[in-house]
């Protein structure tokens, strides 16, 4: 057995234990596994067991026991993320990639295989196609995109809102994100579903992953083809025409990468939060108060509950040293965003909120940080308003401790949220018909928030008629007098 401090040379020939035994919790070395059912059960508490053991850094092992370094301090996090000198985004620098154990079929390679797209680049090629992403992201009005939200929010919950209960992560949380970037993508909406499955396979890092891979590819690839020749008012558009001139293949990977990062984050993210609504008296409390905000909610999931608990990855361009641990050239590192948030160095209470305290790594760091985070963010809380302004006494449907969970590598999400409520009728149909997307807008305009020229009106949110059921916010606070 390879020693802990050598454990980038470790015998990954082993085979590993069933996963029923408790020895698959561990590989060569003693070294902890970030993967089977015993990580997955408690990935928090492995977090903080490395942590005892061996610090702000611990070496640990991928799937298949690949040797890696997982980042648990806050401190150390941010001095990965901010030094590409030293800790690259190309994973062909990945000793075990060199090495062929990286297999086109291993369950790590659609999220670890080097690619044309900005998150595998340093340097000046990672800001020419980083500047694309931003610009075109920044095209978009707005207003505009929470008109979207909340129509295609209204629209999830018509579909259930007769039947006086649901399950919150099937029916809305996982499709909303979707639904929403395969618009602003210029994609047809009929593709939202399969490609929310496809989307969660891929990241699960499942045997059929790479077959999931492979329908989100060319479900992209036709749609940067017929955008060469019918471009509109979208992303994919707006990236054909960029001035930085990135090819078909860079433009369909681009909008890959925007696709899944923003469906997985924004879709745990309101699950998360709608947990914690449902279940957290405190915060109930908070928000009927005026003491919190929706948007704030959001902020502390996004510290106590990242969507991305980790990200693989980085890896080492050099010998070097990180929190004593010796980081060998062509080691990979996992940034450890979740264990980084619940560092006692910068939150010595956990239970203390931290309203208006965007600086959690739950985007990442440094020039890598999520371009599309605000997005991610307006997804969630006007998703989430919308849903309990159509149904202001919702409720959890089950005792929270029945609420189950899933974990994998990278994340760990609700299986289902059953909640109950009164039924309610379906808006009228022209209240959620389909809008176009917003048309492009300068940088001034922006700065205004002012709306661009569109070729077609977006439809304003529709309209409340007075007596109709009081708004989520005014129930929640008459719930509370009422205690």
């Amino acid at each position: 057995m390879t020693p802990p401090d050598e454990h980038s040379q470790a015998d990954t020939t082993l085979a590993a234990p069933p996963p029923q035994c408790p020895a698959h919790a561990y590989g060569p070395g003693g070294l902890a596994r970030l993967y089977g059912p015993t990580a997955e059960a408690d990935p928090m508490g492995l977090y903080e067991q490395l942590r005892d053991r061996h610090g702000a850094v611990a070496p640990v092992l991928l799937h298949g026991d690949l040797p890696a370094w997982l980042i648990l301090g806050y401190r150390e996090n941010l001095d990965v993320t901010r030094t590409p000198s030293r800790f690259s985004r190309d994973s062909r620098i990945w000793r075990d990639m060199r090495e062929g154990k990286l297999t086109p079929d291993h369950p790590l390679a659609p999220i670890s295989t080097w690619q044309p797209i900005c998150a595998f680049a340093d340097g000046q090629v990672h800001e020419r196609w980083r500047g694309a992403i931003n610009d075109s992201l920044g095209r978009f009005d707005r207003r505009g995109v929470r008109r979207h939200i909340t129509r295609f929010a209204d629209q999830l919950v018509d579909t259930f809102c007769l039947k006086s209960s649901t399950d919150l992560v099937h029916e809305f949380a996982e499709p909303l994100p979707m639904l929403v970037m395969t618009q602003l993508l210029g994609m047809p909406e009929e593709y939202g579903p399969r490609l929310v499955k496809a989307a969660r396979d891929m990241i699960k890092g499942t045997e059929t992953a790479v077959a999931s891979n492979e329908y989100v590819q060319e479900a992209l690839r036709k749609l940067v083809a017929r955008k060469r020749t019918d471009p509109g008012p979208d992303l994919t558009s707006w990236l054909l025409e960029h001035s930085s001139e990135l090819t078909d293949d860079e433009v369909q990977q681009h909008l890959r990468l925007v696709l899944i990062a923003a469906f997985e984050t924004t879709a745990n993210l309101i699950a998360n939060t709608l947990r914690m609504l449902l279940t957290d008296p405190r915060c109930r409390a908070n928000l009927a108060g005026g003491h919190m905000t929706l948007p704030d909610a959001v902020e502390q999931i996004l510290w106590d509950e990242p969507p991305f608990t980790t990200i693989l990855g980085r890896w080492a361009t050099q010998d070097t040293e990180l929190a004593g641990q010796k980081i060998k050239a062509g080691d990979a590192l996992v940034l450890g965003l979740a264990a980084a948030n619940v560092d006692t160095a910068i939150r010595p209470d956990p239970t203390t909120p931290v309203h208006g305290n965007r600086s959690h790594l739950a985007f990442s760091g440094g020039a890598h940080e999520c371009p599309g985070q605000d997005i991610g963010r307006a997804i969630a809380d006007t998703g989430i308003e919308a849903l309990l302004n159509r149904l202001p006494d919702i409720q959890l449907a089950v005792p929270e401790d029945e609420l189950r969970w899933l974990s994998s590598l990278m994340s760990r999400h609700l299986v289902d949220l059953p909640v109950k409520f009164t039924a309610q009728q379906p808006l009228p149909a022209e209240q959620t018909k389909p809008a176009l997307t917003a048309a492009p807008a300068t940088p001034h305009e922006l700065e205004r928030n002012s709306a661009p020229e569109q070729p077609t009106a977006i439809p304003a949110p529709p309209a409340r008629a007075s007596g109709t059921r009081a708004s989520w916010w005014t129930s929640l606070t008459r719930w509370f007098r009422r205690r």
